[in-house]
């Protein structure tokens, strides 16, 4: 059975990193962009950071230009539009793309997991992904679905 610690990414500062790290951690995933409608949720997403870090919250940032070219910026200009603009502390990835023959493993199982409304594709920037403890993903959510809404499904993800 697959599960996130069988796949790697590469940081935003260039390291592959194995997302076994992440092994025991109720994870949320997110593909991203700096120039989208929906880039405010950055802000939403570092307060879930902040609220449950500690409790044992990951929450990983994979930045995608796959949508209205909407993340055009180079890795470090992605880094320093994250920390100035949002006080983003959480890992960030390289730009990857999240569909397609070249989609980054991690999205092309994630979407196979949990599949949208007619099909498996993103549709958008900020599509979130919410792992639990045991490495399976939970559920998806909607690009549209502010961070703040998800607490109930968090809290409930933690206490299992």
């Amino acid at each position: 059975m697959t599960t996130l610690s069988d796949f790697s990414a590469t940081s935003i500062g260039g390291v592959e990193t194995p997302l076994s790290q992440y092994a025991g951690k109720v994870v949320l995933v997110v593909n991203t962009a700096s120039k989208c409608g929906f880039t405010p949720q950055y802000k939403g997403l570092q307060a879930l950071h902040e609220q449950y870090f500690d409790a044992g919250l990951v929450i990983l940032g994979f930045p995608c230009d796959q949508f209205g070219h909407q993340e055009p910026g180079a890795e470090d200009e992605i880094a320093e539009f994250c920390e100035l603009n949002y006080g983003v502390t959480f890992p960030l990835f390289a730009k990857i793309d999240v569909n397609g023959d070249g989609a980054h493993p991690l999205f092309a199982w994630l979407r196979s997991e949990e599949s949208g409304i007619l099909t498996d594709a993103i549709k958008w920037n900020f599509t979130k992904f919410l792992i639990g403890k045991d490495g399976r993903p939970i559920k998806r959510y909607a690009p549209k679905t502010e961070p703040e809404k998800l607490s109930d499904d968090i809290e409930a993800a933690l206490a299992a």
